[in-house]
């Protein structure tokens, strides 16, 4: 029986995992709807693995329900495996085939019909660039290559639903940047995408994400509706003396956090404190030390992770 929700991918509830005594994820909600990018954003360790193996029937939930595509996960997770492709972190084709012959095993693998395979695997070798590749064998390839070459085989039968977890972890800034505009392709073609990441700068581009950290959803939204919803404030200080500056403000009860950035420092502030710049000036001037700059500034992702996971921590 296909259980639908209209207009989600992916839905999920009360999800949790558990092996032995650690808590891999807890009581998880997720709301994704089709054609966007989504994001799980958090620490190595935080359960965005964890979470993506259930999602795609990889893994038996310990508790609550999913929806993925319609279909009622892990129970008619064989159902899903043809409308879903999968990209890990670590390079899993494999090295002694040519890209040519990876390409070929996995459309065997995805039972496409013969006369669509030649086409598919044409198409995507030229739109990932892999045509001058062919005979190459994988493992001799570039880190971004492979990249490319296991995008195109999680794509090779079309799936309505892309999981990719961590999948620019050992890919230079360029190579990044290029595999976002492909994923921005994919999704303008109907295509939803769930991206699991580290890079604040990656985080950033999805349409949404859950932050999570210890197996928990600490904060959810758009990149701009999580900087609206930080329960901080965040101050630019500049100093010639940034480190006894950030040392000295860290003993304050109203500042969370201070990190430098060059001679600049991003100070969290308690969003109760009145007048923030005024307090964190005066903490400064009043110990004779040098300020060149003091002002509030927009938050960016990381100061709302590190808020988020602050204020779950303190609820413990």
């Amino acid at each position: 029986m296909i259980n639908t929700e209209a207009g989600l991918a992916i839905s999920a509830h009360d999800l949790g995992k558990t092996f032995g005594q650690l808590k891999a994820v807890q009581s998880l909600d997720l709301r994704i709807p089709h054609a966007r990018i989504y994001g799980f954003l958090g620490p190595n360790g935080s359960g965005k693995s964890t979470t993506i193996r259930m999602l795609c029937g990889l893994l038996t939930p310990s508790s609550g329900t999913i929806t993925v595509l319609g279909h009622s996960i892990p129970a008619e997770a064989e159902a899903l495996r043809m409308k879903v492709g999968y990209m890990t972190q670590k390079f899993s084709l494999f090295e002694d085939l040519t890209v040519a012959e990876n390409l070929q095993f996995m459309a065997d693998i995805y039972t496409l019909e013969r006369q669509h395979q030649l086409r598919r695997i044409g198409a995507a070798l030229e739109r990932y660039e892999l045509t001058d590749f062919l005979d190459q064998r994988a493992g001799t390839l570039s880190g971004g290559q492979k990249q490319r070459l296991a995008l195109a085989a999680a794509t090779l039968h079309r799936p309505e639903l892309l999981f990719l977890d961590e999948p620019t972890s050992a890919v230079d800034p360029e190579n990044r940047r290029a595999f976002w505009e492909t994923l921005f392709d994919l999704v303008d073609e109907g295509t939803t995408i769930l991206v699991s990441t580290h890079y604040m700068d990656e985080a950033e581009r999805c349409h949404a994400l859950a932050i999570l950290d210890e197996g928990k959803l600490v904060a959810e939204g758009s990149p701009q509706e999580l900087g609206n919803q930080i329960d901080a404030s965040i101050i630019i200080v500049e100093s010639d003396q940034p480190r006894r500056v950030g040392k000295l403000l860290e003993a304050e009860s109203f500042v969370h956090s201070s990190a430098q950035i060059g001679n600049v420092l991003r100070v969290m502030v308690s969003k109760d404190q009145a007048l923030p710049d005024q307090a964190v000036r005066e903490v400064i001037t009043k110990a004779g030390m040098n300020l060149s700059e003091c002002h509030i500034t927009k938050p960016g992702l990381e100061d709302v992770f590190v808020a988020a996971t602050r204020d779950k921590r303190d609820a413990r």
